[in-house]
């Protein structure tokens, strides 16, 4: 058996593979030697990494939140991005959202929250969102704001419901790519702001 660390290391290169398998085939049509053949190994290495597929379909939940806070930090980061960080965040998401399709991980997890590892792993995911966007939205109104502002708390969980909202669209064939963008800019701009453009 690899050592810890060549697990740690086979596991960061398979993650995305095995979330992308799961984004693709939900939880149940994703079968271990469907993803180990994605992954290009046997299934017992997958079981080297993750003691069941279970496992692997908690992992990809995890996954889906640090493409999306390694993305955020990367705008952050940028230092010629222009406007406060939340503007700049929503302007990402309003021309990114969704493209890689992980939000079909969420989506199949939903349909096995009577599973408490599966339903604990989406609560940690939300509140690691709802964290987020909440200080992000604070320090957006400490800035532009002012005293009277909505209640930062429920104004991330709206964003948080926009961006879903804007998942079922997509999914359904009910927004056209440019009705997203509006939406997530406008909608996200009033939320935070109290300012639709």
């Amino acid at each position: 058996m690899p050592r810890p660390s060549e697990i740690e290391e086979k596991r960061k290169l398979l993650q995305p593979i095995v979330a992308r398998a799961f984004a693709e085939l939900g939880y149940r049509r994703a079968t271990t030697a469907e993803i180990a053949r994605r992954c290009g190994v046997r299934e017992n290495i997958l079981y080297r990494i993750w003691p069941d597929k279970k496992a692997m379909f908690v992992a990809s939940i995890a996954h889906v939140y640090e493409q999306a806070a390694d993305a955020w930090r990367q705008i952050l980061a940028d230092p010629n991005g222009t406007g406060g960080a939340a503007l700049r965040l929503l302007k990402y998401e309003a021309d990114h959202y969704g493209e890689a399709g992980l939000h079909r991980i969420i989506f199949a997890g939903l349909s096995e929250t009577d599973d408490p590892d599966i339903r604990d792993a989406l609560q940690k995911l939300f509140t690691r969102f709802h964290r987020f966007i909440k200080a992000q939205v604070r320090a957006h109104r400490d800035e532009f704001w002012g005293a009277g502002a909505p209640d930062d708390a429920i104004s991330a969980w709206a964003i948080v419901g926009l961006g879903n909202v804007a998942d079922i669209g997509r999914e359904l064939g009910l927004l056209s790519p440019r009705a997203r963008k509006r939406m997530l800019a406008e909608a996200g701009r009033l939320m935070l702001d109290g300012r639709g453009r």
